[in-house]
């Protein structure tokens, strides 16, 4: 991560501690209300499809979000777009909260609050290549990174048990809560600057998104970066399905959120592992390897392990998924800043929507299937053929990416 970038350094930077600070509050509630929502809908409805679905509403509506909204992070301040995310958002979790609220209902207040999140994604990761410069922003992204997947550790582990205690509801409700502080830990640590984006104001949002994907179609490492960030849409299944898969094998919403915790604890591992021992070129080199490592692991699912097999296999793919990281920040250093919203946008929504894609696929499968275990591995086998050959790709490129 280079000797002279140390976490302390970048923690003494006003602007990213809050930034860090938003996001480490923030990422908790968010996995909470994410089992909430699992466990309510399973709940409700005794199906096994049912809880993949509603978990994808949590990533799905990025697939319009990101492109359109995404950009909105270069047009106006972007302390000012994070915090108008956040406030909208804290209002519209709680309602979800609701006692009996119908199904219908649930769904539409879902997507208006990840629509709210795209540009929100969008202004913090451009927000974080501007206060932190060089090796100082390839650590700050990985203290994010592993923060977000400390995060959802701590809020996918405990996650069964607090919901069990207080119900899906209040779990909501703290998710409602976190969106609040976070807020107010932006509005008082992020300075305000002027929109990046200084074309004129008629420019059309089509316009800007067609910039943006002409940014990322030019340049062959952008576009092989975002096929390796892509993957994850086959990696996310078993998340979508693990309630249904911890009854498979006996367990229930405490087996669940172990399994869900897995995952994102292989991936702190992996990304701590990678930014303290492997130099920068190695990473970059490993980042194709990796993210075939990522999904062959979930291939065991076919052998219908218990509890214990299960986490090996999602901490070996979380750990390679660390490679995510080095996708990222080497994404968002070729592009200029006055694209970064946008193009992030578009990029990032991708990915959500390709994980809410696989989710639906999981939530399809599985009633096809009758078998959670079956449906993961065959979905599994899907990403290794489809890993491989981008993984080749990025082989070709990377040696191109300045240091």
């Amino acid at each position: 991560m280079g000797e002279t970038a140390r976490v302390r350094d970048i923690l003494a930077v006003r602007e990213f501690r809050a930034v860090w600070l938003a996001e480490a509050q923030s990422v908790l509630g968010d996995q909470l209300a994410r089992v909430a929502l699992s466990v309510l809908v399973f709940q409700r409805t005794g199906s096994a499809a049912w809880p993949a679905l509603a978990y994808a509403l949590t990533y799905l509506p990025d697939l319009a979000g990101g492109p359109l909204l995404g950009g909105l992070a270069d047009r106006f301040p972007r302390r000012t777009v994070l915090v108008t995310a956040d406030l909208l958002r804290a209002p519209l979790v709680a309602v979800l909260a609701v006692p009996g609220l119908p199904w219908p209902a649930l769904a539409v207040v879902l997507v208006v609050v990840q629509l709210a999140g795209a540009p929100f994604s969008s202004a913090q990761a451009a927000v974080v290549p501007v206060v932190l410069d060089g090796s100082r922003y390839v650590l700050g992204q990985s203290l994010l990174k592993l923060t977000n997947q400390v995060g959802q550790l701590a809020g996918f582990a405990l996650g069964g048990a607090v919901i069990a205690l207080i119900g899906a509801g209040w779990g909501l409700i703290l998710d409602a809560l976190s969106f609040g502080v976070s807020a107010v830990v932006l509005a008082l640590g992020v300075r305000s600057r002027p929109a990046a984006d200084v074309r004129e104001a008629r420019v059309s949002t089509l316009r800007r998104l067609a910039a943006g994907a002409g940014t990322i179609r030019r340049d062959p490492r952008l576009r092989v970066l975002v096929g390796l960030a892509w993957l994850a849409g086959f990696v996310i299944v078993p998340e979508g399905l693990a309630v249904p898969y911890a009854a498979e094998i006996g367990g229930g919403p405490a087996v669940a959120g172990l399994l869900l915790a897995a995952h994102p604890a292989g991936i702190a591992i992996g990304v701590f592992a990678l930014g303290r021992w492997v130099p920068d070129a190695v990473r970059l080199r490993l980042a194709g390897p990796l993210a075939v490592g990522a999904v062959v692991p979930l291939l065991g699912y076919a052998a219908e392990p218990g509890p214990g097999v299960t986490v090996v296999l999602l901490l070996v793919s979380g750990g390679c998924a660390a490679y995510q990281v080095t996708a990222s920040t080497t994404f968002m250093r070729l592009v200029p800043d006055a694209e970064r919203g946008q193009a992030f946008g578009l990029a990032g929504s991708g990915l959500i929507a390709v994980q809410g894609i696989g989710l639906i696929a999981g939530g399809a499968a599985v009633a096809g299937l009758g078998s959670p275990s079956v449906t993961i591995a065959v979905i599994a086998a899907a990403g290794v053929v489809t890993a491989v050959p981008v993984a080749l790709a990025w082989r070709r490129v990377y040696r191109s990416v300045p240091s």
